[in-house]
């Protein structure tokens, strides 16, 4: 819709034709028009500066097309990269069809020729083309918001694909990593139940062993599938209590001690700065940690040693865990976090690869960082970041 009052930026060289311009638009009985006459192409970009600047912008331009400081359409591109928004009826002397065409694809909305120019024809051509270049841009914001809900769409689908395929991937893997401990504890009980009279006490007492074991390994893959489950939905949350963080991770090491005992492993922890009892997610500090504990234990040769710092400082505390197993490929590095990727040098190491998933989806609910040094044959050393949160719950 049109203003009451139309300011119009004229640009012309010629006083003359200027004057009649101005008593055309004069005469119109619809509707007020505000002229402003500037003779160089110079001064009319000075002064649309100034109408931005002022926020009083102008409605419409009138451009001649034979300046002293500008010729033909050359003027057109420079007006419209200063003001893209507004509408430009360029004004010549010929009457040239192919020079009209052009100007209108150039970005002008309309061309008239002065000597046929009247007060109805001008007022009629500025009116349209201000309408014209509203229209024009109602529909590209519409095109643009249309164009942003398709991305959005699409960025959707995506998201509902990835879901569909870690469902799928989460179905193969329990089919499989659940086959395995379930056969342990039907061989085990059917052992018990129909061969109970033949067992010695320690033969009944190693199957209930291996029962026992094989319910922990099924207890542990559904609680990683669930916090999986959780994590990909975007619903794990930071729920932080007060904790001392230094007794806590003695306690992680102190529940680890009987798995590394078992190969022989030595696990040294250590304890720098002052760490005062702060903030922290209980459950998920013990999915990170253990998570990378159990791993470092896991992938270390008998007879070696995995190294557990904690470092504090004012407001981080930094974990670091290092072992001297394996270590990493580089080709396996930048998918080491995706659910399901396992280093392509594990071997027969039983694993869901969805711990290192799960541990960088907690420590980003936690607001931390993780970094990963790592060599094939030497070792590995994670490194996690937590900010400190002090204060009332």
């Amino acid at each position: 819709m049109l203003a009451s009052l139309v300011k119009v930026l004229l640009i012309e060289d010629s006083l003359a034709e200027a004057r009649f311009l101005q008593e055309i638009l004069r005469q119109a009985n619809l509707r007020h028009f505000h002229l402003v006459h500037v003779k160089r192409l110079g001064d009319a970009l000075a002064e649309l500066d100034r109408g931005l600047i002022s926020s009083q912008p102008y409605d419409a331009v009138l451009l001649d097309l034979t300046l002293p400081d500008s010729q033909g359409l050359a003027s057109l591109p420079l007006i419209l990269q200063q003001a893209p928004s507004l509408p430009i009826v360029v004004l010549t002397n010929m009457n040239d069809d192919e020079l009209a065409i052009e100007a209108v694809r150039q970005g002008a909305q309309d061309y008239l020729v002065k000597r046929q120019i009247d007060a109805k024809l001008l007022v009629r051509s500025l009116c349209y083309a201000i309408e014209r270049k509203q229209a024009a841009e109602a529909l590209q914001a519409k095109n643009q918001a249309l164009a942003t809900q398709v991305q959005e769409s699409a960025v959707e689908l995506d998201k509902a694909k990835q879901l569909n395929r870690f469902k799928s991937e989460f179905v193969s893997m329990l089919s499989h990593d659940f086959r395995s401990p379930l056969t342990t504890i039907l061989l085990a009980t059917g052992l018990l139940q129909n061969s109970e009279k033949k067992l010695t006490e320690k033969q009944k007492l190693t199957h209930f062993h291996h029962i026992n074991a094989a319910i922990k390994n099924m207890a542990q893959m559904l609680d990683e599938v669930s916090l999986a489950g959780k994590a990909e939905a975007g619903q794990l949350q930071c729920q932080p209590t007060y904790l001392d963080i230094q007794e806590f991770c003695r306690e992680l090491i102190a529940a680890l001690e009987l798995s590394a005992a078992k190969k022989q492993i030595a696990l040294v922890f250590t304890c720098q700065g002052q760490i005062e009892k702060a903030l922290w997610d209980e459950n998920l500090l013990r999915h990170i940690l253990a998570n990378f504990l159990s791993n470092a234990i896991k992938y270390s040769a008998a007879g070696s040693s995995v190294q557990f710092n904690l470092i504090a400082q004012p407001e981080i505390v930094t974990f670091q865990i290092q072992d001297w197993g394996i270590g990493i490929p580089k080709a396996d590095l930048q998918q080491l976090f995706q659910p399901f990727h396992r280093a392509s040098n594990v071997g027969s190491t039983p694993g869901t690869g969805l711990g290192l998933a799960i541990a960088k989806k907690c420590i980003e609910a936690c607001g931390g960082e993780i970094y990963v040094e790592s060599e094939v044959g030497v070792g590995t050393t994670f490194t996690v970041i937590l900010p400190v949160v002090s204060g009332s719950i």
